[in-house]
């Protein structure tokens, strides 16, 4: 794969697994924003029961770049002294379009939750 492509397909019996595990364990079936934020809200392991909606974008954000740092599309940085983590986005591939972002999200979803 060089710089100018990259592979969004996913498998959706793999990604139909992921959802049933995550049904089962938190007795809803969550869609792509729900398992973003969960990622998100590991990735920094601030286990807090009341979130702000702010604090909650912040957790999408790292989510989103948690998933996409595995394709390149961000580079982990480092964390800062509070210990949030930072990424660089990564300008050197393709720009992906709304139905694009989703797919390669899932695929680096189902990527996420077998490598835990």
């Amino acid at each position: 794969m060089d710089s100018t492509t990259i592979d969004i397909a996913y498998n959706e019996q793999e990604w139909e697994a992921v959802l049933d595990q995550l049904e089962n364990r938190f007795q809803k079936r969550p869609d792509v924003t729900s398992i973003i934020f969960l990622i998100g809200h590991r990735t920094l392991g601030q286990f807090e029961t009341k979130i702000k909606k702010e604090v909650k974008q912040d957790f999408m954000h790292i989510g989103v770049c948690t998933l996409l740092s595995e394709a390149n599309y961000y580079k982990f940085v480092g964390k800062d002294e509070d210990g949030w983590p930072h990424y660089e986005y990564n300008n050197n591939l393709p720009k992906l379009n709304h139905k694009e972002q989703e797919q390669l999200l899932k695929k680096m979803i189902i990527e996420y939750f077998k490598n835990l």
